[in-house]
């Protein structure tokens, strides 16, 4: 069994982290069900999951100031939260009823699923080196259509009680554990070291390049969550036009965020002829426009609104994984992991006053509220036009 995985070790890592990164948003997914049992507003929805943004922040940051990433196999240190997480997010069905009890478990989700993340990175650039860019590409993607698996769960299991849908995002994420302790590591990175010094994976921040690239996937992140926490309401907005049934939410958001998927193996594929820097340009610049002109196209059709978010979902994540592999190019390879997790720490703790934003002044501001998320793009692009493309290391 080990040996068949390891012929392929890239649709392995791809598919674990689609499995395991399905616990992100499995709360989103029942949204609607969870509201109507605990009598939660779109403000409360926002704070379930920005816990779990929280959970995410601090564990990223801990496997970068502890070196954990760098100090343990990174096969290992994805399994074991891949189950934790499983476990937690599970609980949550028992005491989803008390508030307080229901934020602690999905911050613990969150704290979990920082092993899984830029562990995968991790795992994708040591088994695949020679093509980090497409491999991101595909591993990124893979997120994308792992955040949208909740709504896709939910949208087969109509008639199920929401508790199921949660379940079985637990299954898959204990399913991802084993794919990946099976694997094991690959051997294009140092050797990890039980001595290596806490403060080390911090090194990357003196090259100047990596701080302006840190600084693009900035900007990136502070758009990309809040969008796709919006995307349930921006959705339903178009679907009560149109008169559809609240199954058909459930649908349209997973095929709204899940069409990143797309956006992130194709921006690979181009990145190995235009290079990442370009791919990472041209989508920011893309999802920039459509976050500046969608508040004043209210009045549209519903279709071409809905189309509109399906260019969004494209690409608001496409450039993640150029981010991702130019950042793995220009830092010190014996802290790859610790690099990795200390940018995805404060870019994801961008995401908190994001989501915080869009989801408190939603009931009042509606569409109006994505006014909030274009400072994302522009700081991004000002960060990645002062780089260098023919100086810029790229692979």
């Amino acid at each position: 069994m080990k040996q068949l995985l390891k012929k392929h070790p890239l649709a392995v890592i791809v598919l674990a982290q689609l499995f395991g990164t399905s616990l992100w948003f499995s709360i989103n997914g029942v949204a609607f069900n969870l509201a109507e049992q605990m009598g939660l507003t779109e403000t409360g929805l926002g704070h379930l999951t920005l816990v779990v943004q929280l959970g995410f922040i601090i564990g990223t940051l801990l496997l970068a100031v502890t070196g954990l990433a760098d100090r343990y196999p990174a096969s290992h240190v994805f399994a074991v939260t891949a189950l934790l997480g499983a476990l937690s997010n599970a609980l949550f069905i028992v005491i989803a009823d008390t508030f307080s009890l229901a934020l602690l478990f999905r911050f613990l989700t969150g704290l979990c699923l920082a092993g899984i993340y830029p562990i995968g990175m991790k795992l994708v650039v040591s088994w695949t080196p020679q093509y980090a860019g497409r491999a991101l590409g595909w591993l990124v993607g893979m997120l994308t259509l792992g955040t949208a698996l909740p709504h896709l769960l939910r949208a087969v299991t109509p008639g199920l009680n929401w508790q199921y849908t949660l379940l079985l995002a637990s299954l898959l994420a204990v399913l991802a554990a084993g794919l990946i302790f099976l694997l094991g590591e690959g051997r294009e990175l140092p050797r990890h070291s039980y001595g290596v010094s806490p403060l080390q994976g911090l090194a990357a921040w003196r090259n100047g390049d990596f701080r302006k690239i840190s600084a693009g996937y900035f900007g990136h992140s502070w758009e990309l969550y809040a969008f796709w926490t919006l995307v349930p309401f921006l959705v339903s907005r178009e679907a009560l036009r149109l008169n559809l049934d609240q199954f058909w939410v459930s649908w349209l958001a997973f095929g709204i965020i899940g069409f990143g998927l797309a956006g992130c193996v194709l921006g690979g594929r181009i990145s190995r002829s235009l290079g990442s820097l370009s791919v990472a340009r041209g989508m920011l610049v893309t999802s920039g426009l459509i976050c500046l002109l969608y508040p004043f196209s209210g009045h549209l059709p519903p279709q071409l609104l809905l189309a509109l978010l399906a260019l969004w979902g494209f690409t608001v994540i496409a450039d993640s994984p150029q981010f991702s592999a130019l950042a793995s190019a220009n830092a010190p390879r014996e802290h790859l992991g610790s690099a990795l997790a200390m940018m995805n720490a404060i870019g994801f703790s961008l995401t908190l006053p994001a989501i915080a934003l869009v989801t408190g002044f939603w009931p009042e501001m509606e569409l109006w509220v994505l006014i909030f998320l274009l400072p994302g793009p522009v700081v991004g692009l000002w960060a990645m036009f002062k780089l260098n493309k023919n100086e810029l290391k790229e692979i």
